[in-house]
């Protein structure tokens, strides 16, 4: 039952502890990064921007699951703190789209099969 519960939050486990910039930095650095690398792929905004969301999801899931398993110490605060960087990179992957203007159409780079083309690499 500890597993689907988790430890109780512990007393050493600030909300605003020095290990939360970590967690929200890497989420954001995450989504951001996943969202962007995902333009190489897809021109779909939802597309992207919904991947960068679950890769730096997933990456904190897998760090307080590593934790859990022994080796740190597990912490549902840590996984809110990876949530609010997951939403703050796809905010600012999304507003970086808007301002270069990358939610156009366009043919892809490294398949460009999907976009119903030929092998011309126009943007």
């Amino acid at each position: 039952m500890t597993l689907l519960l988790g430890p109780a939050a512990r007393a050493d486990d600030p909300w605003f502890g020095p290990d939360k910039g970590q967690h929200f930095a890497a989420g954001a650095l995450v989504a951001f990064g996943a969202a962007e690398g995902a333009a190489l792929f897809t021109g779909s905004a939802r597309a992207r921007l919904g991947f960068g969301a679950s890769a730096a999801l997933l990456a904190g899931a897998g760090k307080e699951l590593f934790d859990f398993f022994g080796h740190g110490d597990p912490s549902w605060r840590d996984l809110a703190w990876d949530a609010l960087g997951a939403a703050a990179g796809v905010l600012l992957a999304w507003v970086v789209d808007e301002l270069l203007d990358l939610h156009r159409p366009r043919r892809v780079l490294l398949a460009p099969w999907l976009s119903g083309g030929s092998l011309g690499l126009r943007f």
